[in-house]
């Protein structure tokens, strides 16, 4: 599992085959999954754990509403301390943007400084053009 705690917040990022591992999810006692890959099919997760999907692109062209969906739902877990596992395709560009920006809309930081912060505890590799989206949809959201 290639799963990445983002201390000292309760929140996980990860790839696709982590969200589908719903023993070791239950073991790390996370209660929300939020998925983030448009090409991934929806999961299936126990009914134990809080589910939100938001179809993203890794890259440009993704409809403005679900950037903002994802991130007011991840500032909202992030902010309540719910456990939770964010996770897309390769679990490097969206996932942990995603978890960044919900981290600085929860917390009032700026997004390069909580990206960075991310980068300290799980790899990254963040498509420019969904950076650019992200970036757009917060100052919409401030």
């Amino acid at each position: 599992m290639a799963v990445n705690q983002i201390l000292p917040y309760r929140l996980w990022v990860g790839h696709a085959d982590d969200g589908r591992d719903f023993r070791k999810l239950l073991e790390l006692d996370l209660k929300a999954l939020v998925q983030v890959a448009i090409e991934e099919a929806p999961l299936q997760p126990p009914r134990e754990l809080l589910y939100c999907r938001f179809p993203l692109l890794d890259g440009i062209d993704n409809r403005p509403e679900s950037i903002s969906l994802a991130l007011t739902t991840t500032a909202a877990l992030v902010r309540d301390h719910v456990p939770t596992l964010i996770c897309c395709g390769a679990g490097m560009s969206r996932a942990p943007l995603i978890a960044a920006a919900g981290m600085s809309l929860g917390h009032g930081e700026q997004l390069d400084v909580c990206v960075q912060h991310v980068a300290k505890y799980h790899r990254c590799d963040i498509s420019p053009g969904l950076y650019s989206e992200v970036r757009a949809a917060l100052d919409t959201l401030r």
